[in-house]
């Protein structure tokens, strides 16, 4: 991974503006999840580590981005750029770590350049749908589905296909391995903002359902309450949360195994990952801890 943050921080600097390079080391450098991916994909090729720093600055710029539209204070337990810095910087510090992005990507051929560029505009198409579903109480599991697919996996699939495409391996699965290593890596994100605390999540606990976002277990929970105990947890939708209420809605979701069928259902798409890369025992074990991890 040192060889990707050597090429981060030579990307960082060719921008040549301090204000940037001051801005940007405020940001948490994450899991890197996209990164390790393609380091593993083509692990020998001289232009991986480029490659994955492109889509770490991409991936960096579109939370920028997320975290304005969703006014969020904290990131990975630091406060964000935007609570620090404003609304303004925020957007242009992710414009141009999407500029820097699409520039280095001419140093591709044009497939894997297409990959990458086009995920863009799917996650960007995801984040705008995320924003509309959460004006009203979503229970639609497969609507759900749709967005997290663009807004979260398109960029994983990319980074899995583009690297394919670099070392010369089969785009095709390696492209389904990161679909559904995205969507799980999601659903599991989504079950741990019910399970975990703050301090481990870095950012208030049940944070999801008060920003308006109904996610998988609230939406396994919804179609598993009758209808006054519906009409309470709509009504407690993209509010403030009590603790009484915060209690009810756990005891429910332990009632109806909301949490377990999330997770089961992010067991089957990480076993369709598997599938689609057999063998790979480094890919697979990406999958697991991922699958695994509680935060």
């Amino acid at each position: 991974m040192q060889r990707v943050e050597s090429e981060i921080a030579r990307l960082i600097k060719e921008i040549d503006y301090d204000e940037v390079t001051r801005l940007f080391e405020m940001l948490s450098g994450g899991k890197r999840l996209r990164a390790k991916l393609i380091l593993k994909i083509a692990p020998s090729h001289e232009k991986a580590p480029l490659l994955a720093a492109i889509v770490e600055l991409i991936h960096g710029a579109s939370l920028l981005h997320d975290d304005v539209i969703d006014e969020a204070l904290l990131r990975r337990g630091v406060p964000s750029v935007n609570a620090t810095e404003g609304s303004k910087t925020a957007v242009m510090l992710g414009d141009i770590l999407y500029s820097k992005a699409f520039t280095e990507l001419v140093e591709f051929d044009k497939d894997i350049a297409k990959a990458v560029a086009s995920s863009v505009t799917a996650l960007s198409k995801g984040e705008m749908q995320d924003v509309k579903m959460a004006e009203n109480f979503n229970s639609d599991e497969q609507t759900y589905l749709d967005m997290l697919y663009l807004k979260t996996a398109t960029l994983i699939e990319a980074a899995a296909v583009a690297s394919a495409l670099l070392s010369g391996k089969d785009a095709l699965n390696y492209g389904i391995y990161g679909r559904n290593l995205g969507l799980s890596f999601q659903i599991i994100d989504d079950i741990l903002d019910i399970t975990s605390d703050e301090a481990t999540l870095g950012k208030p606990a049940m944070n999801d359902f008060v920003e308006g976002k109904c996610t998988l277990p609230y939406i396994y929970l919804y179609e598993a309450l009758d209808e006054k105990d519906k009409k309470r947890l709509v009504d407690a939708h993209a509010k403030k949360i009590d603790k009484e209420e915060s209690a009810w809605i756990k005891s429910k979701m332990q009632e109806h195994k909301s949490i377990e069928k999330s997770f089961n259902l992010a067991k089957v798409l990480s076993d369709e990952a598997s599938k689609a890369v057999e063998g790979d025992t480094e890919l697979i074990q990406i999958l697991q801890s991922m699958i695994q991890r509680s935060y």
